[in-house]
């Protein structure tokens, strides 16, 4: 069996295990998450689920250390990965039990990240354009790095608003930088994007409509830093990747979304940190679509998205902007006719 699928099926089960463990630990600890007028739910839901994501992850990539062993440069990039990613995770956690401001919580992204680019030096040296050439970015890597990881934290975790979403977008954002890197070789990227995906399935089972356990801060914040960290290591290295484009495609959606959700509050003149019900998947509950409904939708928005990821590096760059077009321009319409980019009143 290869090595990404060992590092799927030992997340995946370790999840399935855990994850009711965490139920019965946040209902005891009173981590609940309780209904009000921004949210969907209308009972208490435990809330500390990202414990469960974490601990496929790390139980799966130990299993992977232990079994099949690491070269020193995987060893260094993987323990600067799992060291920063559990600073995101206490911080989740803590926010989870706490509440914490949110510029306390920027504050702790960005001593995560600060970890992963300064003490372990995983960072974005270089990018290179259509043509195969590098763009060397010099003094501009570190602030770029820190800027992407902090960045794509806070998009996974903005977009988790409705049962199910988070983890099945995240699954396939994991899942597209997957086969990406196998197509590329990159043997570290994509067994820590298997890992990943295992744990985000796992806790599925528990998450999806009608949820049983949120992941809260603790898996949001980890899921999102965790892509974006694993994807400086080695996807957006490769020489035909045009940049950061294939996680930013496969993340296309939750960007999408915080992009919009930074113009409405600017618009209304709100702190774009103030949580709102203006997101895409509130604006397609208020129109009829039920939680399925528009989690289904919108998993589907993000398979395209991987798609036109995959299509980058395996297929064109002629078939791949075709097909990004098209999602852009089908979201665009979305935007326009559920008004997402305008004030909430």
């Amino acid at each position: 069996m290869p090595i990404y699928t060992w590092a799927f099926a030992v997340a995946l089960i370790v999840a399935l295990i855990v994850t009711p463990l965490v139920i019965l630990l946040a209902k005891k600890t009173g981590a609940m998450d309780a209904p009000n007028a921004r949210k969907v739910h209308k009972v208490p839901i435990p809330r500390i689920g990202g414990l469960a994501i974490y601990a496929g992850f790390m139980a799966s990539i130990i299993f992977i250390a232990i079994k099949f062993g690491l070269d020193k440069e995987m060893l260094k990039e993987t323990v600067g990965l799992i060291f920063s990613g559990s600073l995101i995770v206490a911080l989740g956690l803590f926010d989870d039990y706490k509440n914490l401001p949110a510029k306390v919580k920027l504050l702790g992204q960005i001593c995560a990240a600060g970890v992963l680019v300064l003490i372990f030096h995983v960072r974005i040296d270089f990018i290179t354009d259509p043509f195969g050439d590098y763009i060397y970015l010099e003094w501009v890597a570190i602030p770029a790095t820190m800027f992407w990881l902090v960045g794509l934290t806070n998009t996974v975790n903005l977009i988790d608003g409705l049962d199910g979403l988070a983890a099945g977008v995240a699954a396939i954002a994991s899942f597209t930088i997957l086969l990406v890197a196998l197509e590329q070789n990159f043997i570290l990227v994509a067994v820590m994007t298997a890992a990943l995906a295992g744990a985000a399935v796992g806790f599925l089972k528990y998450n999806f409509n009608p949820a049983q356990i949120f992941m809260g801060d603790t898996g949001s914040m980890f899921l999102g830093f965790m892509l974006a960290g694993i994807s400086v290591t080695g996807a957006v290295k490769s020489v035909a990747t045009i940049a950061l484009i294939v996680p930013i495609f496969a993340l296309g959606l939750p960007i999408l979304d915080t992009t919009f959700a930074i113009v409405r509050r600017l618009r209304g003149g709100v702190p774009i940190f103030k949580p709102d019900k203006g997101h895409l998947h509130h604006r397609l509950l208020s129109v009829g679509f039920t939680q399925r409904q528009a989690v289904l939708l919108m998993y589907v928005i993000s398979a395209l998205f991987g798609l036109s990821a995959i299509a980058l590096t395996a297929v064109s760059y002629q078939i791949a902007a075709l097909i990004l077009f098209v999602v852009v321009m089908a979201i665009f319409y979305g935007v326009k006719k559920l008004g997402i980019a305008r004030p909430v009143n």
